[in-house]
C-alpha cells in the first residue's frame, strides 16, 4: 500500500502531511484472496477480487486498493518421479546413451532420471512431448541437478526435439555438483513457444572422463521479476563479405538475464530474435537470421528480442561475384599410386559428406569449363568425412588438393585419424592442421588455381594415417572451389 497522507485543518487552513505506513492500520474484505501485513504488503492467496482499507487511529482513511487476482498458469511437468504423460525420450544422433529412472537418487519425491556419461562418443537426447503445446505461458525451464564429480555440463537446454531446433535456447557449461542443485534457464521469448514439442535435452562428452549426473523435478514455471529480469539480448558483431546473389546468417545470438541477482548467458536460437536490413537493397535477412546479398554495396543488420535491441550488429559488404575460368590442373599421378576422394581423374573412394551437420558451411557441386568441382560459400570450417570406410593411407607419402577463391585471406587444412579403433575421441586419435596464407610456404593466392601438394611429414602431429576418417577445411568466412582431393605416392 502506498500513497499514505493525512489532512488537517490548522488556523483554516488545510495541511497536509505524509505519516509512516506504520501509523495506519490496514484490512483486507476477503483474506481469502489477498491478505496484508502491518508494513502494507499485499499477498495474493487465491483468485477474486478484495478491497484494501486503511485506519488512522479509529478514522477511516480515504482511498483504497483494489486487488484482483487471477489463476495463474499452473506449472507443466516434464519430468518428476518419471516421464511426464506424453513425454519420452530421444536419442541424439550417434549418442551413447545410457539414461534411466533410478529410483535410489532422488531430489525429492520417488525418483530421479540418471544418465551416463560415457568415456568415448558422448550422451545427449531430448526429452520429446509426443504433440507440440503451447508454452508461452511460462518464463523459464526450472530443474534440480547432481552429478558424481564436479564437472560442467556441455549443454542443458530446451526447444529442440531431435529433429528440429527452431527455438532452441541452450546454457552452456552448466557447473554441476555433488549436492542437488536448483537451475533455471530462462525462455529468450516465450510468445513463440505456441507450438513446442522440445521440452529439455543435453548433451556431455568425455572431456571429463566418465560420471554420472541426475536430472530431477523438471518443469516450466512462471518466475518473473526479481527472480528473472534484465534481459539483455546481443548479436555478433561481425562484417561478411559476399558476392551478389551469396547468403550469410546472423550468428552469436545470445540473451544475458539477472538470474537470482547473478548474470546467466543463454544461447538462444536465431529465430527468437526479429531482424533488420539498414539497406535491404542491398541485402535482405529472414525470420530465422538468414539473409541474401542482393547488389553491390554495404548494409548493416541489427536485431530485437522481444521489442528489446540486441548488442551486436552485422555488417554485410556485397561485391559482383568471381568465378574461375578455367578448370583445375589435370592430375598426372598414377591411378595405382592415388587414393582418391575427389576427382574426375581418378576413381574416388566413399566419402559420406562433404559438409558434416556440426560445421559452418554451405556447399554444391560446380562445373568449371566442363570439369566438376565442389563450391563452398560462407566456408568458416567444414567437414569432410569418410567415418564408414577409413582410408589407409599408410602406404601414401603426400595429401594434394586443388583450390580456387576469390577472396579468403586464410585457409587451412585439417587431417584427422580415428586409430584402430575407428571412433572418434576413443582415446588413440591423432591429427594435424596445417595454415595457408599470404605469409606461408606456399603462399595462398586468390582468382587463380592453386595446387596444395603436402607431404605427410608436414602433418607433424598426424602420428598415424592408417584409418584417416576426416579432412577438415577452414576459411576466413569465404568462398573456395575445391577439386582434385587425393592421396598419392
Amino acid at each position: 500500500v502506498g500513497g499514505a497522507a493525512v489532512t488537517f485543518a490548522a488556523d483554516g487552513a488545510d495541511v497536509t502531511v505524509t505519516p509512516a505506513v506504520a501509523y495506519f492500520t490496514f484490512a483486507s474484505s476477503d483474506t481469502a484472496v489477498a491478505t496484508v501485513d502491518p508494513a502494507g504488503l499485499i499477498t495474493a492467496v487465491a483468485e477474486g477480487s478484495a478491497t484494501i482499507t486503511a485506519k488512522l487511529g479509529n478514522v477511516d482513511a480515504g482511498g483504497a486498493v483494489t486487488v484482483t487476482v487471477t489463476a495463474g498458469t499452473p506449472e507443466r511437468v516434464v519430468f518428476g518421479d518419471d516421464f511426464a504423460a506424453g513425454v519420452s525420450f530421444q536419442d541424439f544422433g550417434g549418442a551413447t546413451n545410457a539414461v534411466t529412472v533410478d529410483t535410489t537418487e532422488f531430489h525429492e519425491g520417488a525418483a530421479s532420471l540418471r544418465i551416463e556419461v560415457p568415456a568415448a562418443g558422448y550422451t545427449g537426447g531430448a526429452l520429446k512431448l509426443d504433440a507440440p503445446a503451447n508454452l508461452s505461458g511460462y518464463d523459464a525451464v526450472s530443474f534440480w541437478a547432481k552429478a558424481s564429480a564436479d564437472n560442467p555440463v556441455n549443454v542443458l537446454g530446451f526447444g529442440n526435439n531431435a529433429a528440429t531446433n527452431f527455438y532452441q535456447a541452450e546454457w552452456n557449461g552448466v557447473g554441476l555438483t555433488g549436492t542437488w542443485t536448483q537451475y533455471i534457464i530462462p525462455i529468450p521469448d516465450a510468445a513463440r513457444l505456441t507450438a513446442e514439442d522440445g521440452l529439455f535435452h543435453f548433451a556431455e562428452g568425455p572431456e571429463h572422463g566418465a560420471y554420472t549426473f541426475w536430472l530431477d523435478d523438471i518443469r516450466y514455471v512462471s518466475l518473473g521479476a526479481p527472480t528473472i529480469e534484465n534481459a539483455r539480448p546481443a548479436i555478433a558483431t561481425e562484417t561478411a563479405s559476399r558476392e551478389v546473389g551469396g547468403t550469410f546468417q546472423v550468428n552469436g545470438t545470445s540473451v544475458t538475464y539477472a538470474v537470482n541477482g547473478m548474470d546467466q548467458t543463454i544461447s538462444a536460437a536465431r529465430g527468437y530474435f526479429t531482424y533488420a536490413s539498414s539497406d535491404p537493397t542491398v541485402a535482405t535477412v529472414d525470420t530465422s537470421g538468414n539473409g541474401i546479398a542482393l547488389a553491390v554495396g554495404t548494409t548493416v543488420i541489427t536485431a530485437q528480442l522481444a521489442g528489446v535491441d540486441a548488442a551486436g550488429a552485422l555488417t554485410v559488404e556485397v561485391t559482383l561475384p568471381s568465378v574461375p575460368s578455367t578448370a583445375a590442373p589435370t592430375p598426372t599421378v598414377p591411378s595405382g599410386d592415388v587414393i582418391s576422394l575427389y576427382s574426375n581423374a581418378y576413381t574416388n573412394v566413399t566419402v559420406d559428406t562433404w559438409s558434416a551437420v556440426w560445421d559452418s558451411a554451405d556447399v554444391v557441386d560446380a562445373q568449371i569449363a566442363g570439369d566438376d568441382a565442389k563450391l563452398y560459400t560462407n566456408l568458416a570450417f567444414a567437414g569432410i568425412e569418410f567415418t564408414s570406410a577409413p582410408v589407409d593411407a599408410s602406404a601414401m607419402t603426400h595429401f594434394h588438393m586443388d583450390i580456387w577463391t576469390p577472396n579468403s585471406t586464410v585457409f587451412r587444412v585439417k587431417l584427422v585419424d580415428f586409430g584402430t579403433d575407428g571412433a572418434f575421441g576413443g582415446g588413440d586419435d591423432t591429427e594435424h592442421e596445417l595454415t595457408f596464407d599470404g605469409a606461408s610456404t606456399p603462399a595462398l593466392v586468390t582468382g587463380t588455381w592453386m595446387s596444395l601438394e603436402i607431404p605427410f611429414t608436414d602433418f607433424v602431429n598426424l602420428a598415424n594415417r592408417g584409418h584417416l576418417a576426416q579432412l577438415i577445411i577452414v576459411g576466413s568466412t569465404s568462398t573456395v572451389y575445391v577439386d582434385n582431393v587425393y592421396f598419392h605416392r
